[in-house]
């Protein structure tokens, strides 16, 4: 995905939570990266969610970039292939399903919304005290209220070899702000060629699909505490007043609002004119 940070952990897998046991339909429990932690790609033989608290996970996921920020989680179906990344100092949550007892399968990656009463049900669930009674109330609640969140927010990777060596560099360099032109003639191909091919791919422009990747980025490094305009520097925007236009345009409201902790959880993100497609 990003470039990795120096002082980055890397860790083969998210290890299953020791209790995992057959007669547990949900296994949960927390953890406090100290350094921004990625995760190689793995699978796992059972569903899992993920969420944080106070910074940002981002997981690609074969052609697509999820970015989940505090209010979302992230669900991963049994199996799947996925990498991940959590920014220094969140409360990284997870917890485990049990595929033979998860009344519902969500077949591919789904931001959920992670409601108050979602994630106590989830702490409740990460005792050790529970008995097999209360195990169980907890759980059916759980089953009851996970849901989708309204919109998902997750970057189409192109997956076309004429143009796919742009979405590497500017997944490596989100400043990159060579123009179309440029890219054509760098590639040995028409502008033309790059216009259509991200349209077909992504439904976006390339342009668009610039902003969208910024975006992304942006969520990591503003809940890393980086402030606007270092933000835009980092992005390659000329000034801070045209990157909050661009991310008012993507998420809908401006980054100050996004993360204002007086304000609640971060609003969902909307399904605006550049292409975040809902699910």
């Amino acid at each position: 995905m990003w470039r990795r940070e120096a002082g980055t952990a890397v860790r083969a897998t998210v290890a299953l939570p020791e209790r995992a046991v057959a007669s547990m339909a949900i296994i949960a429990g927390f953890r406090i990266p100290r350094v921004p932690t990625e995760w190689a790609p793995h699978s796992h033989a059972l569903h899992e969610l993920v969420w944080v608290r106070g910074g940002t996970l981002t997981s690609r996921v074969g052609d697509r970039v999820f970015t989940v920020s505090e209010g979302h989680g992230l669900w991963m179906p049994a199996g799947m292939v996925h990498g991940g990344r959590a920014t220094a100092g969140a409360e990284f949550h997870d917890a485990f399903f049990a595929p033979d007892r998860t009344p519902f399968a969500f077949a591919e990656p789904k931001t959920i919304a992670m409601t108050p009463l979602l994630e106590s049900l989830l702490a409740h669930l990460s005792r050790a005290d529970l008995d097999a009674a209360a195990r169980a109330r907890a759980e059916s609640v759980v089953f009851d209220v996970l849901r989708p969140a309204e919109r998902q927010f997750a970057l189409q990777l192109p997956g076309d070899p004429r143009i796919d060596a742009i979405a590497e560099a500017l997944l490596e360099d989100p400043a990159d702000g060579r123009s179309l032109e440029e890219w054509a003639r760098s590639l040995g191909i028409s502008d033309r060629t790059i216009t259509r091919a991200f349209r077909h791919a992504t439904g976006l422009s390339f342009a668009q699909w610039r902003q969208m990747l910024r975006a992304h980025r942006a969520l990591a490094l503003l809940s890393e505490g980086f402030d606007v305009m270092s933000v835009s520097e980092v992005l390659g925007y000329a000034q801070p007043s045209s990157f909050i236009a661009a991310f008012r345009r993507v998420m809908g409201t401006t980054p100050g609002a996004f993360f204002d902790p007086a304000g609640g959880a971060p609003p969902d993100v909307r399904n605006p004119v550049s292409g975040v497609r809902a699910s």
